[in-house]
C-alpha cells in the first residue's frame, strides 16, 4: 500500500488502527479514534485490563474525566475492541505503540518492551501499514532500534514495505484527554511524506498545533521538555533549602519572583514522581552516547531524588522537637500516588519516603483515597500516630478539618510536603507544623 492510498484510508475514516499499550496513554488514545470513528483494536499483554476494556470498563481508576463514559461507549458500538493477540493486529492500517520504556539503575535505557513490541508485530504487520511510537524514547532509538528491528521481523524494507514514524505523547494522569485533544504534537515522519500522513492522522483527535519533523528531532523534543521541567523543578527545590536555612519562605519568595515577567519558578516540594519526568531526563542524557558532556541533568535528578530523604529528615527532627523517640513513633504518610487525585504510584516519592523511614520508626501507615490497598479511613489510619506526612495534593487532603486530624494523633505533629496548608490554620488546630521551604522548620 503506497503512502497516498494510506492517507486516502486517513481521511475518510476507512484505516483500521492498532494501538500496542492500553495504559494511561494507550487507553485514552484507542478510545479517542473510536469516538473520531475509526475501527480500532488494543493490544495488551494483561489479561485482565483487556477484559476489563471489552467489558466497557476502565481500568484506570484516578479522576479522569470523560474516561471511563467514553469507553463505555466506544466499546458498546464495537468501535473499540482489545485483545492480547497480535494476529488480531493483521487488519491495521497504521500500528500505534504505546509501552513503557524505563531506564536501568545506570540511567541506561531499559526498551524491553518496546523490542518486545517490535518483535511481535513484525510477523503480522501489513504490507504498507504505519508504524508510529507514541512512547517516550531516547533520541536515536527510531532508526538505531526500532527501524532494524521491524525490517529484521518483516522481512521488508522502510518507506517500502511499511513506514515509521514517532509521536510521542503529552499527556498527564487526570488530564488525559483534555491533554490529547488539547496539546501540541510533533510528527516526526522517517520521509516528510510519512509526517504529513501523521499529521492527518492525527488531526482527527488533536485539536492544537501539529508540527513535522524526523523523528530524532521529535525524541529530543519529549526528553528535552521534561528535562527541562526536571532541572527547573530542582532549582525550586534548591531555593527552598536555601529558604529553610535562612530562616524564609520558598512559598512567599516564589510568589515574588514569579510577578516578573517571563519568569516561572516552579513549585518545590516532597519529590518528584510517574513515569516520565525521573527517567526522561536520563534517556535525552543517553543520546549523548558518551561524546557530549552532560552535567545539569544529572545534579537535577540528584536534588529531586533527594527531597523525600528531606522530608524524611523534618519528619524525624520534627518528633524530636515533639518529645518523641523516632524509634517508638507511628508515621501516617498521606498520599502514595506521584500526582494529585490520580491512582498512579509509578516512582512516587512515597515510596522512598517510606524506605527511609523504614527501620528509624516503629511504624509506617499508609493513606490514599485513590490508590488500592490504602483507601483505608484516614482519620482511623491517623489514630496513635505520632506525625502525619502530607506527600501528595489530593483534593481530599486539602478539605481535611485539622482540627479532627490533631484530636486523633498521639502527637500533633503534622509535616507538609507540598504547602497544602498554612502554617497559621495548622498551629491554630494545635499542630507542631513544619513545612518543605520554611524557614521555622528548624526551630
Amino acid at each position: 500500500m503506497l503512502l497516498a492510498e494510506l492517507r486516502g484510508k486517513i481521511e475518510n475514516k476507512q484505516a483500521v488502527l492498532g494501538v500496542i499499550g492500553l495504559g494511561y496513554v494507550g487507553l485514552p488514545v484507542a478510545a479517542a479514534f473510536a469516538r473520531a470513528g475509526f475501527r480500532v483494536i488494543g493490544g495488551d499483554i494483561r489479561a485482565e485490563r483487556v477484559a476489563l476494556i471489552n467489558a466497557g470498563r476502565s481500568p484506570i481508576e484516578g479522576d479522569e474525566p470523560g474516561l471511563a463514559e467514553l469507553l463505555a461507549e466506544v466499546t458498546a458500538a464495537g468501535r473499540l475492541r482489545a485483545t492480547t493477540d497480535y494476529n488480531e493486529l493483521k487488519p491495521a492500517d497504521a500500528v500505534l505503540i504505546n509501552v513503557e520504556t524505563p531506564v536501568d539503575d545506570d540511567h541506561r535505557p531499559r526498551y524491553a518492551a518496546l523490542k518486545a513490541a517490535c518483535r511481535a508485530l513484525g510477523p503480522v504487520l501489513k504490507d504498507g501499514a504505519l508504524v508510529i511510537v507514541e512512547s517516550t524514547i531516547a533520541p536515536g532509538t527510531i532508526d538505531t532500534i526500532v527501524r532494524p528491528l521491524l525490517e529484521e521481523c518483516t522481512g521488508r524494507v522502510t518507506n517500502d514495505g511499511f513506514y515509521l514514524g514517532a509521536c510521542p505523547e503529552r499527556v498527564m494522569p487526570g488530564r488525559l484527554l483534555s491533554h490529547l485533544r488539547a496539546m501540541s504534537r510533533v510528527c516526526g515522519g522517517s520521509t516528510p511524506e510519512t509526517a504529513e500522513t501523521m499529521v492527518a492522522l492525527y488531526r482527527h483527535v488533536v485539536e492544537a498545533e501539529l508540527d513535522v519533523a524526523d523523528p530524532v528531532t521529535t525524541e529530543l523534543v519529549k526528553t528535552a521538555e521534561n528535562a527541562y521541567r526536571d532541572v527547573q523543578i530542582a532549582f525550586a527545590n534548591e531555593v527552598a533549602l536555601i529558604c529553610e536555612v535562612v530562616g524564609a519562605d520558598v512559598w512567599r519568595v516564589r510568589e515574588l519572583v514569579n510577578k516578573v515577567p517571563s519568569r516561572h519558578m516552579h513549585l518545590p516540594g516532597a519529590g518528584v514522581g510517574g513515569h516520565c519526568i525521573p527517567k526522561d531526563p536520563w534517556l535525552l542524557a543517553h543520546g549523548a552516547a558518551g561524546k557530549a558532556p552532560v552535567r545539569l541533568i544529572p545534579q537535577a535528578r540528584l536534588v529531586n531524588d533527594s527531597m523525600p530523604m528531606h522530608v524524611a529528615d523534618l519528619t524525624l527532627a520534627a518528633l524530636q522537637a515533639a518529645g518523641v523517640n523516632p524509634g517508638q513513633a507511628r508515621v501516617l504518610v498521606l498520599g502514595y500516588a506521584y500526582l494529585e487525585n490520580s491512582d498512579d504510584s509509578r516512582n512516587s516519592p512515597s515510596q522512598a519516603l517510606v524506605a527511609q523511614l523504614g527501620g528509624r520508626v516503629q511504624e509506617v501507615r499508609i493513606h490514599d483515597p485513590w490508590v488500592p490497598g490504602y483507601q483505608g479511613e484516614l482519620l482511623t489510619l491517623a489514630a496513635g500516630c505520632d506525625a502525619a506526612v502530607v506527600m501528595v495534593a489530593h483534593q481530599a487532603y486539602r478539605q481535611l478539618h485539622l482540627p479532627e486530624l490533631k484530636a486523633m494523633l498521639r502527637t500533633p505533629v503534622l509535616i507538609d510536603g507540598r504547602h497544602v496548608f498554612e502554617r497559621s490554620q495548622a498551629e491554630a488546630a494545635g499542630l507542631l507544623y513544619r513545612c518543605v521551604g520554611q524557614g521555622n522548620n528548624r526551630a
